[in-house]
């Protein structure tokens, strides 16, 4: 669904099951949570989880984020909750900052992320693809706690 009719994953080939098991193995070996929501169907509506942010030792404290929710649920607060989680998760783990990546035109998910205390902090022009048009990344992040070392 997001592969092939939204900008929310800048990948151009859907993903198969085999792929998306490697991702939750790797999130999982390093020690990254992978939250998931699910209605009262059992149905996965949403995931959200966290890994390194650059693969330096410098950038150790700092992780990227990722939130999904299916077409049908959002706007309904699934990914709200799950960035809480998230965002706590984070802050148990001793994590320092929290950065977002989002396409430019998803004014939603910029929202959300104000809203959850995310601050803009700059915007990446045609670095991306889809659907035969470039696509801006909206860069944003979370300090989550503010001690001054490391």
């Amino acid at each position: 669904d997001a592969v092939q009719n939204s900008t929310a994953i800048w990948n151009d080939t859907p993903v198969d099951l085999a792929n998306r098991q490697a991702w939750l193995d790797e999130r999982q070996q390093q020690g990254n949570p992978v939250l998931v929501a699910i209605d009262d169907d059992e149905q996965v509506i949403g995931y959200a989880s966290y890994g390194p942010w650059r693969p330096h030792d410098g950038f150790r404290h700092t992780v990227e984020h990722s939130v999904y929710v299916r077409d049908g649920q959002r706007g309904g607060g699934v990914g709200r909750g799950l960035m809480r989680e998230l965002v706590a998760r984070a802050r148990t783990d001793g994590k320092h900052v929290m950065v977002g990546a989002i396409e430019s035109e998803n004014r939603a998910s910029i929202h959300m992320h104000q809203q959850l205390g995310f601050i803009h902090v700059g915007q990446m022009r045609q670095v991306g693809c889809k659907f035969g048009r470039w696509l801006d990344l909206t860069m944003m992040q979370l300090t989550l706690n503010r001690t001054t070392q490391p």
